[in-house]
């Protein structure tokens, strides 16, 4: 049979080779605006070749494949090859009607298939009709009504036109959480990205109903949950109930399961390799045996295999995850095993109308000609996604021109990549204000560029900012700034006018280790107050420098949005290369964080700034210490410390300590609120320009309760505290509350 089998396949061969015929010339027919030379190249037709039945397929295919023509045929007959066409009406203009901006017009064409001056192919249309709904419905018009039209101009020369319809906007009116979810609503909504529309968030898109919202959600609500241990967490959306207004109610349901330790963390190597290169993991694995289980965790040591290996210069080394439920615990095997021996040939980049390749290029951890591992492919994806600028990225991996080579092909999705965001608050210090305009892709280079207003009662602030996150795709990021901040403090004696301009870096220089540099040039026009001491009035005047500063920090939180475990610790310097009053400044600060059960998160924290003039210079006014209000609750902002007169000058140092314990669960969920204990220790000591000023060097302290609550109107937080120790001069707050929103 296997030979029967095979000799058909012979003759098979032979008989389509016999049927082959010379073609010695070629007539095409019916190609008006496609030359008979371009129907050649695309269709790979010459003359005094033999063609095969195969042969004119493939012909065939080629030539519809170029979606030049409707209809297609063929003919060899006595050497001759007929090739009659039925060419596609072109598109002369795509017009779009009923969308008055010009950016959404531009983007609507930029993702439709029909194009200027492009065939005109019923499919497409139907498909684009299709597009443009789903673009309308992603930014929150999801009944939006496309219409089709065609203007025919001649024979072959037609316009197409989109009639748009967006109709109303689809806001999310509630937005609630059901199901056995084991953490409070408040919380959740700090976690998922949807807003529920109020009438002065009228900047914010997340109050928008999108689907591509909702998925989001239900990605950073599974993270989030994961994060703390629950492996098992499953996340619906069972309702997105649409209104009478037309606005829609969100449902998520929740199942939240068991909440996993790590019980035991292996590694199983490959023989290939010496599996003693990767013992030292078993010191981090200790550590993390008994933790509440996080993919951020078992990311953090696979982090740690891949400096194991990088280290020792393995080639083609993957690495997968099995994770095994065992009672109320899970445990880590990681497999390192060789990959197949195969090399990277080629890379295109698809997709990036806008962003220039570099930008993509330069987050890539493989390159033409690196060995291939599907390990790297992945990490270099998930590099792309987290610069935020697309809204889909996708990697196919195809056989190269030998069977050691790989092709890639890495596609993006561009979206819109500019923000306009707002933000104010009110409270017992005052009122505040914040607006800020930001582009994230800056002229498809991949940079950030932002400006901010800040405004509250005793400042206003302007800064504009420009931040290469990858400068010459080196990791380090490089950025400028220029900014002008109006002081008016009379608790401090003075006024001040500060106009600076500075450049800076920043890079990771070991594993969560962080430094920053930076130079600054700034101006200060500084002017006492009429009723300021003899002393304090020496200080006026016009005040030049260019400083330099450099800083650490060690990050170990286990997150830096919500931590429950970990630390964070950081240090900087500034000092000054030329200055009208030379100075050196110095600032420590370290917090701590712990789970100290399932529902009380305790965190501990120590902070330590000081300023002191060079020579005989005295620290000028504006740069003097102070306290605020988060550091050292219990006390009114900036009324601690010397006093020179009337007025709370600030000293040379400031110190606080801070412990607190968050309470999630000791209220009702249906109060919306959350409930803080807190400690505080601080003070404000020091004055370098009168020797007759008391330092005012005492410690003060004290405890009391802070309740957060999410108020219709935004996130309110109430303070109520003791003072446990104080100084003669110090103004105390016993009470302190703040309402802060976003629009």
């Amino acid at each position: 049979m296997r030979k029967f089998f095979i000799l058909l396949l012979i003759s098979i061969f032979y008989l389509s080779i016999a049927a082959a015929e010379n073609v010695t010339s070629i007539k095409i027919q019916g190609n008006k605006r496609v030359s008979n030379e371009t129907i050649k190249i695309y269709g790979d037709i010459k003359i005094n070749k033999n063609y095969s039945e195969i042969d004119l397929n493939n012909i065939l295919n080629n030539l519809y494949s170029t979606n030049f023509f409707e209809d297609v045929n063929i003919e060899l007959k006595n050497g001759i090859l007929k090739i009659n066409l039925v060419e596609y009406p072109i598109i002369d203009t795509i017009i779009i009607l009923g969308e008055p901006s010009q950016k959404y017009k531009e983007e609507i064409k930029k993702l439709i298939t029909s194009k200027d001056k492009g065939s005109y192919i019923k499919k497409n249309i139907a498909n684009d009709t299709n597009i443009i709904k789903k673009l309308y419905s992603s930014i929150g018009y999801n009944f939006a009504k496309i219409n089709t039209k065609v203007k025919k101009i001649s024979e072959n020369r037609l316009d197409v036109v989109f009639e748009v319809d967006k109709g109303n906007l689809t806001e999310i009116s509630k937005i609630s959480f059901t199901g056995d979810k084991k953490i409070k609503e408040k919380r959740l909504r700090d976690v998922i990205a949807s807003e529920e529309d109020k009438f002065w968030k009228f900047i914010s898109r997340n109050t928008r109903f999108s689907q591509n919202l909702v998925s989001l959600d239900m990605r950073l609500l599974e993270n989030y949950y994961k994060s703390i241990g629950y492996y098992d967490v499953k996340i619906k959306s069972n309702s997105a109930e649409i209104k009478k207004s037309g606005n829609v109610e969100l449902v998520y349901t929740i199942d939240a399961g068991k909440r996993y330790i790590f019980k035991k963390i292996s590694t199983n190597v490959d023989p290939t390799f010496d599996k003693n290169l990767f013992y030292e993991l078993n010191k981090d694995y200790q550590k993390t045996i008994g933790d509440y289980y996080s993919p951020f965790k078992i990311k953090k040591l696979l982090e740690s295999i891949d400096e194991v290996i990088e280290k020792n210069n393995l080639q083609f080394v993957e690495h997968n995850v099995e994770e095994i439920v065992d009672g109320d615990g899970i445990e880590v095997k990681f497999n390192i095993y060789e990959g197949d021996k195969v090399l990277v040939e080629r890379i295109n980049i698809l997709g990036n109308n806008i962003t220039n390749e570099e930008v993509i290029r330069g987050e890539l951890l493989v390159d033409e000609g690196d060995p291939f591992t599907n390990l790297s492919l992945d990490k270099s994806i998930a590099k792309i996604r987290s610069k935020n600028i697309f809204r889909n990225v996708k990697s196919k991996v195809a056989d190269g021109s030998s069977s050691d080579m790989k092709l890639i092909d890495i596609e993006v999705e561009e979206k819109p990549t500019g923000e306009i965001s707002a933000g104010a608050g009110v409270g017992t210090n005052g009122g505040s204000l914040a607006f800020q305009v930001k582009e994230n892709n800056w002229l498809g280079e991949g940079k950030n560029v932002s400006f901010d207003i800040e405004l509250n009662e005793e400042s206003v602030r302007g800064t504009l900012d420009y931040v290469d996150p990858n400068y010459n795709f080196l990791g380090n990021s490089l950025g400028y700034s220029v900014s002008s901040v109006t002081n008016d403090k009379p608790d401090q004696g003075y006024e001040n006018t500060l106009v600076s301009g500075g450049v800076r870096t920043g890079f990771e220089q070991y594993k969560d280790l962080y430094a920053q540099l930076g130079l600054t040039a700034s101006y200060d026009d500084l002017k006492t107050l009429d009723s300021a001491s003899a002393s304090l009035k020496k200080q006026s005047g016009n005040f030049s420098e260019l400083a330099a500063s450099y800083g650490f920090s060690y990050d170990k939180r286990n997150r830096a949005f919500m931590p429950t475990d970990g630390s964070i610790i950081s240090f900087e310097q500034v000092a000054p290369l030329y200055a009208d009053k030379s100075f050196i400044a110095n600032t420590f600060s370290t917090s701590f964080y712990k789970s100290l059960s399932e529902d009380v998160i305790g965190a501990a924290k120590f902070y330590l700034s000081a300023v002191n003039g060079l020579g005989n210079d005295d620290v000028r006014l504006s740069k003097r210490k102070a306290l605020s209000s988060k550091r050292l609750r219990g006390f009114e902002k900036g009324k601690i410390g010397p006093i020179d007169g009337a007025d709370h000058i600030g000293g040379n140092y400031s110190a606080a300590i801070n412990f607190e314990a968050n309470l999630p669960k000791i209220l009702p969920e249906s109060t919306n609120t959350d409930i803080n204990l807190f400690l505080d220790f601080g003070n404000v000591w020091g004055v370098d320009y009168d020797s007759s000023i008391d330092e005012s060097n005492k410690i003060r302290s004290s405890t009391g309760i802070a309740a957060s609550w999410l108020s219709p109107l935004g996130p309110m937080t109430f303070i109520f505290s003791t003072n446990i120790s104080k100084a003669s001069t110090d103004v105390t707050e016993g009470f302190n509350f703040n309402l802060g929103t976003t629009f």
